[in-house]
């Protein structure tokens, strides 16, 4: 099928990589695919996206364009409808991914509310009274998040050393914090 006529001598304008053709061809076929993809996917700034995206890989692919089986128009439309495609899988793979991460997050892990700071004070003033060795265990136990294993390899010190001074440490701001917090 040859188009002639104006649409025959825009479309081969277009394939050659003339910009005008393109700007000519996105002023006429915009407002139709921003419409096609607003309706398919309801929100107006997707439906920019898609048009975008439709009039670049026109652009790109314009060499493949063949007039004898298409209509511009219809290649364009084409274009568009597999741009909207493309969009609908891109939600359902965010979908998915937002389900999988509220399946495997506890709701504690959503939502902590921020730490006391008077009890921020308390427990650091409670490590600065710890030995100096505890006091560097202790740190990179809770505030680098380091495992024993990890924080016996990086201070060079037996695994059972690391463990002690933690289990000590913990013993001794305990039963401070407790005496501390009993009424007078």
């Amino acid at each position: 099928m040859v188009d002639e006529g104006p649409d025959a001598e825009l479309a081969e304008r277009f394939r050659r990589g003339d910009e005008r053709a393109l700007a000519e061809l996105y002023r006429r076929w915009s407002p139709v695919v921003f419409t096609l993809a607003l309706r398919s996917l309801g929100d107006r700034g997707d439906a920019e996206d898609v048009t975008q995206r439709t009039f670049v890989s026109a652009w790109t692919s314009r060499a493949s364009f063949d007039a004898r089986k298409a209509k511009l128009s219809t290649w364009l439309m084409v274009i568009a409808r597999r741009r909207i495609a493309d969009a609908h899988e891109a939600r359902a793979r965010v979908r998915a991914v937002e389900e999988e991460v509220l399946r495997t997050t506890r709701p504690d892990d959503l939502v902590r509310e921020p730490p006391d700071l008077a009890d921020t004070l308390l427990v650091a003033n409670e490590i600065e009274q710890l030995e100096p060795d505890a006091q560097t265990v202790v740190r990179m136990a809770f505030f680098d998040d380091l495992t024993h294993v990890e924080i016996s390899e990086r201070l060079d010190m037996p695994l059972g050393t690391v463990k002690s001074h933690i289990r000590r440490s913990l013993t001794r701001m305990r039963d401070r914090l407790e005496v501390s917090h009993v009424a007078p």
